[in-house]
């Protein structure tokens, strides 16, 4: 959950309560497919609830993600088509954004444009930490671990971390399910 914590701290009240208007909220059953490696993606997820799977073909699984994480987010950025496959473990639900309401958002707002990429470099940077990590170049540390040090921390991120937790709170009882 700290990802979600970090984004919506990088975010402002009035961008979460958008996204959370502008989205829809989809249930997958388990077992269900939400991005399939090789597809080009129109929309960005947040995990409301949950658990998912990321494998990857000739692989296996290289990754398993719950509430608060953002999915769909390389593609976003670069354009280029999945390049996982992401499934249910569970019964999930999803907040899905269509990449073409968020960039009209970005035109007409570029305070926003600037918080939102701020939020997925952060965000990409640390899942690339991580992988680089669990390759066994250093010690696994990311934004899900508790063995952060404490210099190692923005300290902009201690002092939003409270008030992220109420804006993906407030963002769930929108969307009717806090």
């Amino acid at each position: 959950m700290r990802k979600v914590l970090y984004i919506f701290g990088l975010l402002n009240d009035e961008d979460v309560s958008w996204m959370a208007r502008i989205g829809t909220t989809r249930t997958l059953a388990q077992g269900s497919d939400l991005i399939r490696e090789g597809d080009h993606l129109d929309m960005v997820y947040i995990v409301l609830e949950g658990h998912m799977q990321v494998s990857v073909e000739g692989i296996g699984e290289v990754a398993r993600l719950g509430s608060g994480e953002m999915l769909g987010e390389m593609s976003f950025v670069d354009g280029a088509p999945a390049s996982a496959t992401v499934s249910t473990l569970d019964d999930v639900k999803v907040l899905e954004m269509a990449k073409s309401d968020l960039e009209q958002r970005f035109v007409s707002d570029p305070g926003f444009a600037g918080r939102f990429y701020k939020a997925l470099a952060v965000f990409l940077a640390d899942r690339l930490r991580g992988t680089v990590k669990r390759m066994g170049y250093g010690e696994e540390t990311d934004l899900d671990s508790d063995e952060i040090l404490e210099d190692e921390l923005d300290e902009n991120l201690l002092d939003t971390i409270a008030i992220a937790g109420d804006r993906f709170d407030r963002m769930l009882r929108i969307l009717g399910r806090g």
